[in-house]
């Protein structure tokens, strides 16, 4: 009975060390997701400054059709970070998805084979746009550019004055998203 009852105990620590494994391949795949849609985010802020002075290209920008870099060098750090292998990152206008590995095994148990056996987790983060504008009417003529309605505060962008523009953060929010 006593062999039983140690028996049970190692199965349970086997259960909490893959428990333990698989919670730290989740931490790192939400960890690197977010990194490569802040990356993403980024970008898509500099087009927007880029194309400031021409707000009909504005709608790609927060539509996410403005070229993005490769986002994933900035996942592959943070998840080595958290000691696990970018295995796949890919990105599609708005969306992020990493899948990651932990570079530590589930370790020797009671149970056979864990000592080879990696945790694996896979990560979701969406881009959504904080705002909205009026589209420029093409006979409306002038230089004035529109104002930004982001999340309530009213942006009068000027391209002359840094201070008057949104930083990324207010254009865009970034958050993990169900699979």
């Amino acid at each position: 009975m006593v062999a039983g009852l140690l028996f049970l105990a190692f199965a349970y620590l086997a259960v909490g060390q893959a428990a333990v494994n698989r919670g730290g391949a989740q931490t790192a795949a939400d960890a690197a997701v977010l990194a490569a849609a802040q990356s993403g985010r980024d970008q898509l802020a500099a087009a927007w400054v880029a194309d400031l002075l021409h707000p009909e290209k504005w709608g790609d920008v927060f539509d996410g059709e403005s070229p993005v870099d490769n986002p994933c060098a900035r996942a592959e750090q943070l998840a080595a970070q958290n000691d696990a292998t970018l295995n796949d990152c890919n990105w599609q206008l708005l969306r992020y998805t990493v899948d990651v590995e932990t570079n530590k095994s589930v370790g020797d148990s009671v149970v056979p084979g864990t000592e080879d056996i990696h945790s694996k987790a896979a990560a979701t983060a969406v881009i959504e746009p904080r705002c909205t504008f009026d589209p420029p009417e093409e006979a409306a003529g002038g230089d004035e550019l529109p104002p930004l309605d982001c999340d309530g505060k009213t942006w009068n962008p000027d391209p002359d004055d840094e201070a008057t523009l949104p930083s990324p953060e207010d254009l865009f929010d970034v958050h993990l998203a169900a699979d």
